[in-house]
């Protein structure tokens, strides 16, 4: 099935998709434990994207909880925010950057502790992955 990106009903088909991944669930296994690993995804406007959204995802010893999309950074408790445009997050999921890589050149910034993120450098590089398998229509 085709899904909208972005979308929450995107958000939920690759949740999914990463609570039935075994590598992902071991990679992660420590993520969020004893620290909060919850996320907003920030898909900033961009000449395809009219407006900013974001994506709040729970994020927690190896599972994806829930995500849902919020209006502000100020609906959700979360321990990261990544960030880039979106004409970069479609290149995310489509598998053309790792999330890591991303970060690294530029493409994506990150709010919060980043050698945490180095630390589970595989369990993100897992969820970008992911995100290449869900079935995705790009609207904008």
């Amino acid at each position: 099935m085709v899904h909208e990106f972005p979308s929450e009903e995107w958000m939920a088909a690759w949740r999914e998709t990463v609570n039935a991944d075994e590598e992902y669930a071991e990679a992660a296994a420590e993520w969020g434990v004893d620290f909060d690993g919850d996320m907003v995804f920030h898909l900033t406007a961009d000449d395809r994207l009219p407006e900013d959204r974001l994506f709040f995802v729970a994020l927690e010893g190896g599972r994806a909880h829930e995500t849902y999309e919020i209006d502000s950074l100020d609906d959700a408790d979360y321990g990261f925010v990544f960030r880039g445009t979106y004409t970069d997050w479609v290149d995310l999921t489509e598998g053309d950057v790792g999330a890591i890589d991303g970060l690294m050149t530029g493409r994506f910034e990150l709010d919060g502790d980043m050698q945490r993120v180095l630390q589970f450098s595989d369990a993100a590089a897992r969820l970008v992955d992911l995100a290449s398998a869900v079935d995705s229509d790009y609207r904008y």
